[in-house]
């Protein structure tokens, strides 16, 4: 008889300190996601780069039958709203209860926190294990930003992460997590688990894979697994999400604890005691303008500048008007923006109509500390529908909605504006309002490091500025007030300590 697995997936990484909630409505548009399904609906994201895409794929291939429940996303933000959780958490587990299975696949991210419950992925892993017993094998994979608690490991049988930034292995990490379920179902031999928690945090933009320390850490990981029956993980973290248990973790499943316990210790060692190498510097908006106009002067491709801060992939609402500023200020030519949510200026675009000036106020409509709307004239070059085909190595085959969208101009920057916000992951988002960005000296992203995947083929070169926005850079900036007591603010940064 065939085996039975149900597989559903929930994800949003939560920055407490973001200015914008998750509602239900942002897991049904799914904004930087797929938008939400259910059923056999689940079974056409295959060809996405997703977890359940690649988990989906390899089941199929092991003549596994699926029981699709449902799939839901939303772009990072501020908590998730106790309505959104309780809806798609009660789904998942009142199918888990519902059904005969032999097993759940659970594609999550691990930095969820809803507002009546710090740890939501902890919690969700819980509530199924309470309704499928011991007895069957339940396994989760996890973004590489993960914030994984003690509830998860004690839940589930297994926990497998992804293991690059940009990732382009989402799919992938999917398919680890079928062959350790596989493994599960068919041994029936119980897996051992070992974790360590890291004692400082981990800024964002330094966990890109593709430079070091990173790249050295995870090559490491995969060196140590060679001829092992241990399976690796390392999630450097969200920090950005103020609750005890934030912050990077390393961590190793398999049959054998003793081999387990002394990989997960050496690769433990091997993060730690890189730290100083962790650290990032960041430069002034004017100053990475500066910069990046002189590099344009004799570079062959364009001049990339990440607007970290305002990252919409780490809960920015990607409105924020800094670098725009700078790049008017000091007169930049052949200079594009991406995006810029402001649902009231692509609407007036739209009422407009293309070659039309309007006066509007754009962006700057967060409420962030040094920030505001940029009031101007500006020429509506040309109109969108905001949907689009996702062709980079994220998410390829995604299809993108951003609601009505338009290309505006002003001096010598043209401004993608959308009505719904997601990351500027993919170049198809410039296109799709008639920006090339093969073309333009100087290209701004609301970006840290998920760019990097289909612009650094393009770029000339790569500077990140550190313009007001609700995603601190560094993590030693943040309000925090709920962290583990002790834990290091930044690499070689001050402790925590709760104020009296």
């Amino acid at each position: 008889m065939r085996k039975r697995v149900l597989i559903a997936g929930f994800q949003h990484e939560t920055n407490t300190f973001a200015p914008t909630k998750a509602n239900y409505s942002s897991f049904e548009r799914g904004e930087m996601y797929p938008a939400m399904a259910r059923g056999q609906d689940i079974l056409k994201f295959r060809d996405v780069n997703i977890p359940i895409g690649g988990f989906i794929r390899a089941m199929e291939a092991r003549n596994i039958e699926l029981v699709p429940v449902v799939w839901a996303g939303a772009s990072p933000s501020a908590h998730v709203t106790e309505e959104a959780f309780e809806r798609i958490a009660c789904e998942i587990v009142l199918a888990a209860s519902a059904n005969e299975i032999d097993g759940v696949y659970l594609d999550l991210h691990g930095a969820m926190i809803a507002e009546h419950c710090n740890d939501g992925e902890g919690e969700l892993l819980k509530r199924v294990r309470e309704v499928i017993g011991r007895s069957v094998p339940l396994v989760a994979s996890l973004d590489l930003h993960a914030n994984v608690t003690h509830s998860m490991f004690a839940s589930a049988d297994a926990l497998v992460a992804y293991r690059t930034y940009p990732h382009v292995d989402m799919s992938s990490t999917g398919e680890r997590a079928a062959t350790l379920l596989t493994q599960l179902l068919e041994t029936k031999q119980p897996f051992h688990s070992y974790y360590r928690r890291l004692p400082f945090l981990i800024p964002i933009n330094a966990q890109a894979t593709s430079v070091e320390p990173a790249n050295g850490i995870y090559r490491w990981l995969a060196q140590a697994e060679l001829g092992s029956s241990t399976v690796l993980s390392f999630a450097p973290g969200f920090p950005a999400s103020d609750f005890p248990e934030c912050g990077g973790a390393v961590w190793g499943v398999g049959v054998d604890a003793d081999e387990i316990r002394a990989k997960v210790d050496g690769l433990f060692e091997s993060v730690i005691s890189r730290e100083a190498e962790w650290r990032v510097d960041f430069l002034r908006p004017v100053d990475a303008v500066e910069e990046a106009k002189r590099l344009a002067t004799t570079a062959s491709k364009p001049i990339i500048i990440a607007d970290t801060q305002d990252n919409p992939g780490a809960g920015g609402n990607s409105d924020t008007m800094g670098l725009v500023r700078a790049l008017l200020q000091l007169r930049a030519t052949d200079a594009a923006v991406g995006l810029i949510v402001d649902q009231a200026a692509a609407q007036a675009a739209h009422q407009a109509g293309e070659g039309a000036v309007i006066e509007i106020a754009l962006g700057g409509k967060s409420g962030i500390i040094g920030d505001g709307p940029l009031r101007a004239e500006y020429r509506v070059e040309q109109l969108s529908n905001g949907i689009c085909r996702f062709d980079g190595p994220m998410l390829t085959g995604m299809i993108a909605d951003v609601g009505p969208s338009a290309r505006l101009s002003i001096g010598g920057v043209e401004i993608a504006v959308s009505s719904f916000k997601t990351q500027m992951i993919d170049r198809n988002l410039f296109r799709m309002v008639g920006i090339e960005p093969e073309a333009k000296k100087v290209l701004a992203v609301k970006s840290s490091v998920h760019f990097r995947a289909d612009f650094e083929p393009i770029s000339g070169a790569i500077l990140v500025a550190k313009s007001p926005g609700p995603v601190a850079a560094d993590p030693q900036d943040l309000p925090w007030k709920h962290l583990s007591q002790g834990l290091r603010l930044s690499p070689l940064g001050p402790a925590f300590v709760t104020k009296q």
